[in-house]
């Protein structure tokens, strides 16, 4: 059992101990931002293409300030860049909550607001992760990135079970608030973090957050197609087979919820998070694989399989006495946990490749395609369950996941032969 339950020794170091603690309170509060915003979408406008333009607002912040963000965190103290960009999201929320207490309801004041967020945690996630490989030893980063996302997903399990069921009886404007003073408690663990100024080698000069810099970091990615080919297998994954947008509509049309909340939309947006946690606690067979490059690839099939269930499920939502909701849950569980293994190994095999002073642009990009990749799925997945139906855009983006994996793995095959502590 201690081989497969999570390693816990990370939690032994004081600083990741924090922001780990911090994150279990933090990470709800955000879910319940994360629900809120297309439900509320949806009530005003009544349409998943509209839900889709999250996508569109979320992903040219996440494009212009991941990539920037990760320079700067290359170039001034993480420290500060942290406690900047968490007061940031802090005053966000507080927008949120504004527009929701005063009753609005303007969708593109929500989206705007939406694009402001977006760019604040562009700047602040690679920052945040930049700084794990300086707070403990490279060989507990798997554990890390497994209790780290395993806290993540969790969140986003309690946020929609929450939210979900909450917001007919509670209203936006409470959730948002919520998600407002959760906040504080990230703000608290950055504040006790020691300065952390990248690392230079000797002689090295430090370089200047513009766009030098950044051209920098893709090309020293240029030189590594391990990393490159983890890219593009997640965005795969994320592009055709991340279905979120489509969950409001879903819940409405195939299983007779309201069109804000309810109980099917809560199963829906906490089943994937949900698949995630499992996935974490029982993931201490992580830090022992070795062929890393072919885990991601198994797991992002199995993601791509998970989806397309889920997606056949609803053609059978009507007219039948099988439990249709209960199958479709399940699916997008197991998906998740294909999921969050999936980005424990990138992650570790992204920093135990990188030097200390180029781990910020490397993960602004990470969070780029990480974070992008849903975004854009948004707009698709939107556009197609407009034409198609919900049914067959999601069917159809799992099948789509399975063959171009299929190809990217045979495409490059250096990735599928790549194992720990190997170069990149």
């Amino acid at each position: 059992m201690n081989r497969l339950l999570a390693d816990t020794t990370p939690l032994r170091n004081a600083y990741f101990r924090r922001l780990w603690t911090a994150n279990i309170v933090t990470v709800v509060g955000a879910q319940l931002t994360v629900v809120a915003v297309p439900a509320q979408i949806y009530q005003i406008t009544g349409s998943s293409a509209y839900v889709g333009l999250t996508g569109v607002f979320g992903l040219v912040p996440l494009l212009v300030f991941g990539l920037w963000g990760g320079a700067l965190a290359d170039v001034f103290d993480r420290r500060r860049i942290l406690i900047v960009t968490t007061l940031g999201l802090i005053g966000c929320s507080a927008l949120f909550w504004v527009q929701a207490a005063l009753g609005i309801g303007n969708v593109w004041l929500l989206l705007s607001v939406f694009a402001v967020q977006q760019a604040f945690f562009a700047v602040n996630q690679p920052t945040r992760t930049a700084v794990l490989p300086r707070l403990m030893p490279l060989r507990e980063l798997p554990a890390a990135n497994s209790l780290n996302m395993t806290v993540m997903q969790a969140g986003a399990i309690a946020g929609p079970l929450v939210g979900g069921a909450l917001i007919p009886v509670l209203g936006y404007s409470t959730l948002y608030l919520a998600d407002t003073v959760s906040l504080f408690t990230t703000l608290w663990a950055v504040l006790r973090l020691p300065t952390l100024r990248p690392e230079l080698a000797p002689g090295q000069q430090r370089p200047a957050a513009g766009l030098r810099s950044v051209l920098d970091g893709f090309r020293y990615l240029r030189d590594h197609r391990v990393l490159l080919a983890s890219f593009l297998v997640d965005l795969i994954a994320m592009i055709f087979g991340m279905p979120r947008a489509l969950f409001p509509q879903m819940a409405h049309e195939s299983f007779g919820g309201p069109e804000g909340g309810g109980i099917a939309f809560a199963l829906l947006f906490a089943a994937i998070p949900l698949g995630s946690v499992l996935g974490g606690v029982f993931s201490g067979w992580v830090g022992g694989v070795r062929r890393q490059g072919m885990a991601v690839i198994v797991c992002i099939l199995i993601w791509g399989a998970a989806i397309t269930v889920a997606g056949s499920a609803l053609f059978f939502a009507h007219g039948t006495a099988l439990p249709i909701l209960p199958i479709v849950v399940v699916a997008l569980m197991v998906g998740g946990a294909a999921d969050m293994a999936s980005a424990a190994f990138r992650q570790t095999m992204l920093q135990a490749a990188a030097t200390d002073d180029v781990r910020g642009r490397l993960q602004g990009v990470f969070i780029v395609v990480v974070a992008g990749g849903p975004r854009i799925a948004d707009v698709a997945h939107g556009a197609a369950a407009a034409v198609v139906g919900t049914a067959v855009a999601t069917a159809g983006g799992g099948i789509a996941v399975i063959v171009l994996t299929i190809v990217a793995a045979l495409a490059i095959p250096a990735f599928i032969r790549y194992r720990a502590g190997q170069s990149a």
